[in-house]
């Protein structure tokens, strides 16, 4: 746990390399995983259920397994995001051909908690595709932070990738709302979302302040509004981190900051507030509406509740409050101070300190112009100063979520026939005698075309052909993505020693139950690296009238289509991490007793 919050408190390694006066942003770490070989358990399954030789396929496995591989350190670019959508597309596809809703494969996905880092470990492809798209927005934040907020781009790039963060989080949030690991529980993705777009507001903040303020009374409340905005926003993340259970796994480092730059910003805001009361007086050639109306949004209520405009026209009165302004705003920079002060990692930052003792110099040496020592003040409270902003951060789901890829095992047939759901006959290879041109059958639907209107007397239908029986494969030629006009021309030219046809016939798709699986949290016996895990429970070796668990389904989601180019796995990776030593894992194919049936999904938060 130690070692993981140092990691994520290591917002350097992840900062653009160039001089910047930009507090630094927040990056949220990715997920580690085990390496998984997928040859075996597709090579079985794609011989069991569609009557395939797996050795035919081995290219497409090992695309798979390059691709997979070349995820677990994507580069932090656009090419990387590339990688983790074209991936995260693909398992939709692989789940629809390999993973049936009413038994496992015997593939096991492993991925460490973020932030505890205990694994979770189940045959569940969801936990696979879920895990993909928390590090899709991960590496969102790891680019928004390497931006260069020094320019105008890079602060629209850095707003863009925040956005793109907070929209990934969401559809995490809504699409799987089971996954047993807890940096992807409802209420840490709600907080990272928040995290996310206070971070983007901030960055708002700077592109307006990047070609610099002007010192004139309209532009000074504007951006008084603005720093209040992102102050509250921060306020809001912060009290997200502060809930339980969130408390006891955010590293202390992101909670310090959000709560140091919740009173900067609010100090910010009571600095701009004063600056325009006191330096600038209502003249003749000012627009008093155009300045009442804007100073009457900046609060809920007038100071002793008088008139906005009354205020404004009264040296005396724009004096006592912005002095009150500005000792706020003295007392929210010390307040920051103090709380960088308590976290080492904050302490590391120079450039954090450097920004908090300068904005409070400039606060106290505004204050001694104004400060007299025969002067008896009445030390007014400064009211809060409403948030605004004209640009506000929103949630941005990214394109990427949806990226079309090309089905890496195509030559199956189309998803809409030839998925794991269906059972399917080995394909029977009959041979087609025409009678006078008549085949005995017409043909009907899409690819594959379908055997209707059978002929009970015609030789194919005495050699074995069934109504609704598809055709795949005509001569030695697959059929299985051609349409009907195709597959008749290939009969049209049949002659009278007849040719041989290839059809499967679809089975009832009612299986006996498969071997259980549960995932199970703590335990004596386990080891604390696997408080989490997935263990297969063969039904055979259990005595009759047993306990028996509930099989786990594997919801089904909508499949993609088509994936990139393989040539950009490479470029899109960078050097692979140390992963954990496998060598100790737990025996899964030992006999194992069936867990309580409380030990479910939402039995983890």
């Amino acid at each position: 746990m130690e070692q993981l919050e140092a990691l994520n408190s290591s917002v350097e390694v992840y900062q653009n390399t160039q001089e910047s006066f930009s507090i630094p942003l927040i990056p949220l770490g990715m997920k580690e995983t085990k390496e998984i070989d997928f040859s075996v358990p597709f090579k079985d399954f794609l011989l069991e259920h569609y009557s395939e030789d797996g050795n035919n396929f081995q290219d497409e496995i090992a695309d798979l397994m390059d691709q997979r591989q070349a995820c677990r350190t994507p580069s932090r670019s656009v090419e990387g995001v590339e990688l983790l959508a074209n991936y995260f597309s693909q398992l939709a596809l692989l789940e629809s051909r390999f993973f049936a809703p009413n038994r496992q494969i015997g593939i096991f996905f492993t991925w460490y908690d973020t932030f505890t880092g205990v694994p979770v470990c189940q045959q569940n492809i969801s936990l696979e595709r879920a895990s993909v798209l928390f590090n899709m927005a991960a590496l969102y934040s790891q680019i928004a932070t390497r931006c260069q907020r020094h320019t105008a781009t890079g602060l629209q790039d850095a707003i863009n990738a925040l956005q793109a963060s907070a929209g990934v989080l969401h559809h995490l949030k809504e699409t799987f709302t089971h996954t047993p690991s807890y940096d992807m529980s409802p209420a840490m993705l709600s907080m990272l979302m928040r995290m996310m777009l206070a971070q983007a507001q901030e960055c708002v903040f700077e592109r307006t302040a990047l070609a610099g303020i002007r010192n004139l009374f309209l532009s000074l409340l504007k951006m008084a509004q603005e720093a209040a905005k992102v102050s509250e926003m921060y306020e809001g993340v912060h009290q997200s981190m502060i809930q339980t259970p969130i408390k006891d796994n955010v590293p202390l480092f992101w909670s310090t900051m959000a709560q140091v730059k919740t009173s900067h910003y609010r100090s910010l805001a009571h600095y701009f507030t004063a600056t325009a009361l006191l330096d600038h007086q209502v003249g003749p050639s000012d627009d008093e509406d155009q300045q009442e109306k804007a100073f009457s949004q900046l609060y809920d209520s007038m100071p002793d509740g008088r008139a906005p405009l009354q205020l404004l026209r009264n040296k005396e009165d724009r004096e006592r409050i912005g002095k009150a302004h500005l000792r706020r705003a003295i007392l929210e920079h010390e307040e920051a101070m103090r709380m960088c002060a308590l976290c080492r990692e904050l302490q590391r930052l120079e450039v954090l300190q450097d920004v908090l003792q300068a904005t409070h110099k400039r606060s106290l040496a505004k204050f001694a112009l104004y400060e007299h020592e025969d002067e008896f003040t009445d030390y007014m409270e400064a009211p809060d100063i409403n948030a605004k902003t004209e640009q506000r951060a929103e949630m941005d789901v990214p394109a990427a979520t949806k990226v079309k890829v090309s089905d890496l095992f195509h030559r199956l047939g189309p998803l809409s026939v030839f998925s794991a759901k269906q059972r399917w006959t080995t394909p029977r290879t009959l041979r087609l005698l025409p009678e006078d041109r008549d085949l005995g059958f017409t043909l009907k639907g899409d690819a594959p075309p379908q055997i209707q209107s059978l002929d009970p007397l015609c030789p194919a239908a005495v050699a074995g052909l069934r109504e609704g029986d598809y055709l795949v494969g005509v001569g030695g030629v697959d059929c299985k993505w051609m349409s009907v006009t195709e597959v008749m021309r290939l009969l049209r030219d049949v002659d009278d020693s007849g040719v041989d046809i290839r059809v499967v016939s679809m089975m009832d798709s009612s299986l006996p139950l498969p071997p259980k699986s549960a995932t199970y949290c703590g335990g004596k016996g386990l080891p604390k690296t696997y408080s989490m895990i997935c263990l297969a429970l063969d039904e055979e070796e259990k005595p009759r009238g047993g306990a028996r668990g509930r099989a786990r389904g594997v919801a089904k989601k909508p499949s993609l289509l088509s994936w990139g180019l393989k040539n950009k796995y490479k470029s899109a990776s960078t050097l692979s991490l140390p992963t954990a030593d496998s060598a100790n894992a737990p025996p899964w194919h030992k006999p194992c007793p069936a867990f309580p049936s409380s030990y479910n999904d939402s039995a983890l938060y």
